[in-house]
């Protein structure tokens, strides 16, 4: 039987570790995971998703701040593993911890890489117009998501896919895949080999400004901004010098308002934003201090707001 460690942390990782303690030739023989974190108004300290699940198994469980300590190192030593895999861990990997198995880091990458290679490969491909995505499964080197494939495994993008759909629908298909990447290369099946040259991208982290809509942009790409920062770090603008988030919304085909980008329209439709090309229907929002609506419910108590700008400034 094959021992495993396991290096993982948010949600996306529990259906992989899930699938490898299910499967009959694998031992997890130990999860490393991020430290406990606060969170929330009271900023109490949470578990990861990863740690929470390796709990349910009574796996042990271990939390370094860093990887890149000999004492760490060394103790992951002690578990013996033949094989460490890693899906969205949450940090670089040294020489001497991708060294540690005999069979190396076996990373599962939300990705057809080398098309999104960094934290956030979801968001990046909603926000591009991709038609596709998928998982791949690599042998990780100390370079960022460039080491050589064993298998990828690619899937359409829906038409109004948001980052937190498809999140969901990689992280059940990286679980589909990686058991049998991981047997075929062990059995020296599947050779791994080199990324090409050609067609690399980069998924570096989001930071919250990204969700700052510029309403000059094409109502398409205000749309792709919209699903790909859902649910975070949200999509907004400003109303009359307070936040307004859009949390839901869609492009109006063939529609061009004349207006000046930012103002609001009355639509059949509902309600409108004119574009720097097209017009954007918005469906949900939130003003700030205030819960989530529909755009309905907005103007039941703003009507006045047609004919209005959005801004972005903040």
């Amino acid at each position: 039987m094959t021992r495993v460690i396991f290096l993982g942390t948010p949600e996306f990782a529990v259906p992989t570790l899930e699938a490898l303690v299910k499967a009959a030739d694998f031992h997890v023989v130990g999860v490393v995971t991020q430290p406990d974190r606060p969170a929330g108004r009271g900023q109490r300290m949470h578990a990861s998703a990863v740690k929470a699940a390796a709990l349910r198994h009574r796996l042990p469980v271990f939390q370094p701040k860093t990887l890149n300590d000999h004492a760490v190192v060394e103790y992951l030593h002690g578990w013996k593993p033949d094989v460490m895999v890693v899906a969205a861990f949450g940090q670089i990997l040294r020489q001497s911890v991708l060294n540690l198995a005999p069979h190396g880091c076996i990373n599962v990458h939300a990705s057809l890489l080398p098309r999104w290679r960094g934290a956030a490969p979801i968001q990046y491909a909603i926000r591009a117009g991709d038609e596709e995505t998928g998982i791949t499964i690599m042998k990780m080197d100390q370079g960022l998501d460039s080491g050589p494939i064993l298998m990828r495994r690619a899937i359409p993008i829906a038409p109004r896919e948001t980052a937190a759909t498809l999140h969901d629908k990689l992280a059940q298909l990286g679980a589909e895949v990686l058991p049998p990447a991981l047997r075929g290369y062990l059995a020296r099946e599947i050779i791994p080999h080199p990324q090409p040259d050609q067609g690399v991208t980069k998924a570096p982290s989001i930071k919250k400004e990204a969700g700052l809509i510029d309403w000059r942009s094409s109502a398409v790409e205000i749309d792709r901004q919209v699903r790909a920062y859902d649910p975070w770090p949200g999509t907004f603008s400003s109303f009359e010098g307070a936040d307004l988030k859009v949390l839901r919304g869609h492009p109006l085909p063939g529609a061009d308002s004349g207006a000046d980008s930012g103002t609001l329209l009355s639509l059949r439709e509902g309600l409108g934003v004119a574009c720097g090309s097209g017009v954007y229907v918005i469906e949900t929002l939130q003003p700030a201090g205030k819960k989530a609506m529909s755009a309905a419910a907005f103007l039941a108590g703003r009507p006045d707001a047609i004919g209005k700008r959005l801004g972005t400034q903040r």
